[in-house]
């Protein structure tokens, strides 16, 4: 039941359209810990989105008897791939909103060996897609961090 509970995101993978929203409620939560002064060390982020990827290949090898692979409840691969998003990003509404659509971007169309990583077996292909769309996201977002830092937003 915990491992349900834990792969869903606290029941989000349920919900149509779950991966997505767990995406957002990830940018939400990274917000609000930002906001609380919760992120102020360099290492916060990377440290929580490892431990999430790792649990959610756990919980991903738990449920896949009895949800079948990479089914539609588990969103934990979502959350994990947002965080890698925002790995060493400036956490603000606008690049939380760029790295959101840029990570959905990449975690449906799966384009350059995304589709591959889920071949990977059990929970570690579950997680795998998601965390390589995340990179690819963080290094586009991080283009578009440098531009707009060279050229303000007036």
């Amino acid at each position: 039941m915990i491992h349900k509970l834990i792969a869903s995101w606290l029941g989000i993978g349920y919900i149509k359209g779950g991966g997505t929203l767990a995406a957002i409620v990830t940018c939400l939560l990274v917000y609000l810990l930002q906001q609380n002064h919760l992120l102020d060390s360099n290492w916060t982020l990377p440290v929580i989105t490892i431990i999430i990827t790792l649990l959610g290949i756990y919980v991903g090898d738990q449920v896949e008897p009895d949800w079948g692979k990479d089914s539609y409840r588990v969103v934990i691969d979502e959350v994990a791939g947002q965080l890698v998003t925002l790995l060493f990003i400036p956490i603000t509404p606008l690049y939380l909103i760029i790295g959101l659509v840029l990570f959905r971007f990449f975690d449906m169309v799966k384009p350059l060996l995304i589709r591959r990583m889920e071949k990977l077996p059990g929970g570690t292909g579950v997680m795998m897609d998601d965390v390589l769309a995340g990179v690819y996201s963080n290094i586009i977002l991080h283009i578009i961090v440098a531009i707009i830092a060279r050229y303000p937003i007036s």
